[in-house]
């Protein structure tokens, strides 16, 4: 009888090595049995025009958990903003969260790289630090800046721990903003959430700056 079941043993050893090898060879993705996330130009122009209408400048459109990181989308447009000296605490760095700006409308003078003057911790109260673009940094200037001219259609990836500062923007400039979260700092945000943020009407004065 044990060499029988013994046998068995053997004959059944071939099968779990095949079941194995074919599951090894199977998709192991990082983002397990996930769906895509797919957002209209129609909701993109109407956070646009909700930033026009409103005075708004950065609005978080989706956050989006894909396995090891979350990926933010956000719609941005600044207004006029003529060169002059720096003001205080005008340059914006943030930690955990990467940047990638691709320049839809209008032009801009940005000011990047990682040398941060004066800094300053972000409060952690803060809307944008909580909801936007987690834990970061204010400060008065950068040293030895990179200075890059934006127009429509470039891309320009900010890294985490890099400082941004726009100083010139000769009437406005609106840009799409895909966040990088590895840490996953901020909450997500669904098409519900974002259809429910459409509605509501800002408080008076100036919102979501960076």
């Amino acid at each position: 009888m044990r060499n029988n079941n013994k046998k068995i043993g053997l004959k059944l050893l071939p099968g779990a090595f095949v079941a194995f090898a074919l599951l090894a060879q199977s998709p192991q993705p990082t983002c397990r049995r996930c769906q895509a996330t797919y957002i209209p130009v129609s909701e993109l122009d109407a956070y646009t025009a909700k930033a026009i209408k409103y005075n708004i400048v950065d609005q978080q459109v989706r956050s989006v958990d894909i396995g090891k990181t979350q990926i933010g989308i956000a719609m941005v447009t600044r207004g006029k903003l003529l060169p002059g000296p720096a003001r205080k605490g005008t340059v914006a760095e943030h930690e955990q969260v990467s940047e990638v700006y691709h320049v839809i409308d209008g032009t801009a003078t940005l000011l990047t790289g990682p040398d941060l003057v004066n800094p300053v911790k972000r409060p952690d109260d803060e809307k944008t630090v909580r909801l936007q673009n987690g834990p970061g940094w204010s400060s008065d200037a950068i040293t030895n800046p990179q200075v890059n001219h934006l127009k429509p259609g470039d891309v320009i990836v900010i890294p985490a721990g890099t400082g941004h500062w726009f100083t010139e923007i000769p009437d406005h400039i609106t840009y799409m903003m895909v966040r990088i979260d590895p840490d996953k700092v901020v909450p997500t945000k669904s098409q519900a959430e974002s259809e429910a943020d459409l509605k509501v009407i800002p408080p008076t004065g100036r919102a979501g700056q960076k």
